[in-house]
């Protein structure tokens, strides 16, 4: 048992990331700066940058545990879309409007999923189920006050390891390497160059280096176009400098970010809260961490559950087509959340 549970039965007051199990909540502070002091901290950073540290006395590697009692989830039809399809193409049509008079190149639009839960609902029997059904690999799980996540993340957003961070933007999605289309090579292009800009700002001169472009990498029902992009932290720069050159991340944002992300706030009727975000843990002391992007992502807010999804466009987008992409990015999660099986 992880933590201590509360008189529903729900955990509380623990963290699984990355296979690291962290019991023993010490305390929970807005402030990035404490990831450059001392201690292994949970990490959520809402796409609005709200900040959520977490630091937990008790930290052990361990599999993931068990929960007290099966998943409750939500009607399968019981999902609302803060943008319908007719809306969400009428977004896609609208961006591509921007992309014409050089405002954007290219611009992530995204919606909200959300729906109403039937009880008390423990995020370990939640990320239980989407272990087993969609293995990903910064899954996560975070469960403390005032927050609760649980991550089937592919996409790595920044890793530390000493000096040396990496970021694995993701931007390509089909259901088989050949779906992918000559757009999501030009898109995932665009993006790694946003990213070495953006690391470039707090980067020793001349350290940013891109290992590996393209990469396709298969995940349970799909595939993704993964890129990596490398540099040395610059003397003097810490986790608040990191996240103020990088975040949110480019992958779920678009290029030139800053026009992206107003055209974001004009089209998108509701917050992302942790989707697209920052989901992960910190170990100041070993100065190490892997901080996901915080997509395949749920969060739990009282009695609703909350799911996003979202897709890329640019000039060759087909708007019916990047609707179904948002279909086929959401469909097993939310499958495996409302206790149904996903089509393979």
């Amino acid at each position: 048992m992880p933590a201590g549970c509360d008189n529903e039965g729900v955990h509380t007051d623990f963290a699984h990331i990355g296979g690291w199990l962290a019991t023993g909540l010490i305390d929970v502070t807005t402030d990035l700066a404490a990831l450059d002091t001392t201690g292994w901290w949970a990490v959520v950073v809402s796409y609005e940058g709200k900040v959520t540290c977490a630091r937990f006395k008790e930290v052990r590697r361990a599999p993931l545990p068990g929960p007290a009692g099966p998943w409750r989830g939500p009607e399968p039809g019981a999902w609302r879309s803060s943008l319908d399809q007719v809306a969400y193409e009428r977004g896609v049509r609208r961006i591509k409007d921007y992309i014409e008079l050089g405002e954007v190149y290219q611009a992530n639009l995204c919606r909200i999923l959300s729906a109403p839960l039937p009880g008390p609902a423990d995020p370990l029997a939640l990320a239980n189920r989407l272990a087993e059904g969609n293995p990903a690999p910064y899954a996560a799980v975070i469960a403390v006050p005032g927050l609760t996540v649980v991550s089937a993340s592919p996409e790595l957003y920044l890793s530390r390891r000493g000096e040396v961070i990496e970021s694995r933007p993701i931007k390509g999605t089909g259901v088989t390497a050949g779906d992918l289309l000559e757009k999501d090579y030009a898109e995932n292009l665009m993006i790694v160059d946003l990213v070495r800009n953006d690391l470039g700002r707090v980067a020793a001169v001349g350290s940013v280096t891109v290992p590996s472009l393209f990469d396709v990498e298969e995940h349970p029902g799909l595939v993704h176009l993964v890129s990596t992009v490398r540099a040395r932290l610059d003397d003097g720069a810490g986790w608040p400098e990191l996240f103020a050159a990088t975040f949110p991340p480019g992958s779920v944002t678009g290029a030139p970010k800053s026009s992206a992300m107003r055209i974001i706030d004009e089209l998108e009727p509701e917050p992302r809260g942790p989707y697209c975000g920052a989901v992960g843990w910190v170990d100041a002391d070993r100065r190490e961490a892997a901080l996901a992007v915080g997509i395949r992502t749920f969060w739990i807010e009282q009695d609703t559950i909350r799911f996003g999804t979202g897709a890329g466009i640019t000039w060759g987008s087909d708007p019916r087509l990047e609707w179904r992409e948002t279909e086929l990015k959401a469909a097993r999660l939310t499958a495996l959340a409302s206790g149904s099986e996903p089509r393979p």
